[in-house]
């Protein structure tokens, strides 16, 4: 790790420590703020006397704690040698980065912060072939996510070996909102394409999870800004994508709206408030600006995302998972694959749908979110589809 990032490491694990003064004091202040009104004029001096207490007391404990991470991450930082590595040069250190900048990555990008990841993209080592295959990863991960399960090589070095397609895979910051994701995808492949080695014919997107919706975003941005790169796309993959949101996050919006109805829980709220502007488009699967801008993230489930369209010229595709071995298992239904239901992935809901078609969805029974990253039957059912022009129609299930 550099130098610059210990002392970042420092500065947050400080943060974090002396938050928990803060957080105290709110509570206290919330709860003595319901005595304070219930004695009405006869509590206004003691009143006085304890605000004047509480506002000296809490800031200098969260000082003095957060003083011991930093200044030990600072001592550690001054023996660093110069030419010590990134903390994304290692796997251990590539997945902790992606974790943070999931949960607080948005804070981290407008602060400047040394940890803040920034969209890039990194092809495997074999020869540059005329068509492109780009990995997008989901929430709280990063590129090499693709090849951490499973037993079988990742579906680039698959596809790169069956059908000749050159594997691209990009890393991103997955606490930015997913419309500012998408933009920078949709800049980044157009800069791709015209730096590729040979001429593109074709272009093949595959998203995980929160990924999925990064690259329908890109194609819509794509499309209204005449990027290059549009020409050439031909198919979008969404693995386990929450088309329609994620319980999860739902759930992380009620209770921090009802931690905030009260004084003495409005600290929780603030905590539970904290996570990113990612994780907060996952609760109805956000991928247009016009989504969020101008409203309350934390507003109590409110689905404002507005119809992202397919584009023509693309065939879009999506892989539910559900960990019953049945798509419409009772397991399946209340859990779906852990972090999101099936009805979800698949863009089916009664509300709002997504607009697959029929021959264009598959179901994985028995599995969870995190088996769609490198599972056998996904890589069946992608070379299927990818073939398809070629061959006879075939089955959409897995």
């Amino acid at each position: 790790m550099r130098a610059a990032e210990m002392r970042e490491v420092g500065r947050l694990a400080g943060e974090a420590v002396g938050g928990f003064a803060s957080f105290v004091g709110e509570m206290h202040e919330g709860i003595a703020s319901r005595t304070f009104r219930a004695l009405g004029p006869l509590g206004v001096p003691t009143r006085l006397v304890h605000e004047r207490a509480t506002g000296a007391i809490y800031p200098a404990v969260r000082r003095a704690l957060a003083a011991g991470p930093r200044n030990g991450a600072n001592a550690l930082a001054r023996r660093a040698p110069a030419g010590a590595l990134p903390a994304s040069a290692s796997r251990a250190g590539s997945f902790a980065l992606g974790a943070l900048n999931g949960a607080i990555g948005d804070a981290l990008a407008r602060s400047g912060s040394e940890l803040a990841l920034t969209m890039s993209a990194r092809r495997d080592t074999t020869p540059a072939t005329p068509k492109i295959v780009v990995f997008v990863h989901g929430l709280c991960e990063t590129d090499d996510a693709w090849s951490l399960f499973g037993d079988k090589p990742a579906y680039g070095d698959r596809l790169a070996e069956d059908l000749g397609y050159s594997a691209v895979y990009v890393r991103y910051n997955t606490g930015l909102h997913i419309s500012d994701n998408g933009r920078h995808l949709s800049e980044l492949l157009d800069g791709l394409v015209s730096e590729w080695p040979v001429p593109v014919e074709e272009i093949v997107l595959v998203g995980h999870s929160m990924g999925g919706l990064v690259c329908r975003s890109a194609c819509h941005l794509g499309h209204a800004d005449d990027r290059f790169w549009i020409e050439p796309l031909r198919h979008v993959f969404c693995l386990g994508t929450p088309h329609l949101g994620a319980p999860l996050e739902k759930a992380a919006n009620a209770a921090g709206w009802a931690f905030g109805r009260l004084p003495e829980t409005r600290a929780f709220a603030k905590v539970v408030n904290g996570r990113s502007v990612g994780i907060k488009d996952l609760r109805f699967g956000s991928c247009s600006e016009a989504d969020w801008c101008d409203c309350d993230p934390d507003e109590f489930l409110k689905d404002r995302c507005q119809d992202v369209p397919f584009l023509e010229t693309a065939t879009y595709y999506f892989i539910g998972a559900t960990l019953s071995r049945e798509e419409h298992g009772v397991l399946g239904r209340v859990m779906g694959d852990l972090l999101v239901r099936y009805p979800s992935a698949s863009g089916g809901g009664r509300r709002r749908r997504v607009p697959f078609e029929l021959d264009n969805g598959a179901h994985l029974g028995g599995a969870t979110h995190f088996h769609l990253l490198n599972h056998p039957a996904v890589y069946h059912q992608l070379k299927a589809w990818l073939e398809r022009p070629r061959l006879a129609l075939l089955p959409a299930a897995v």
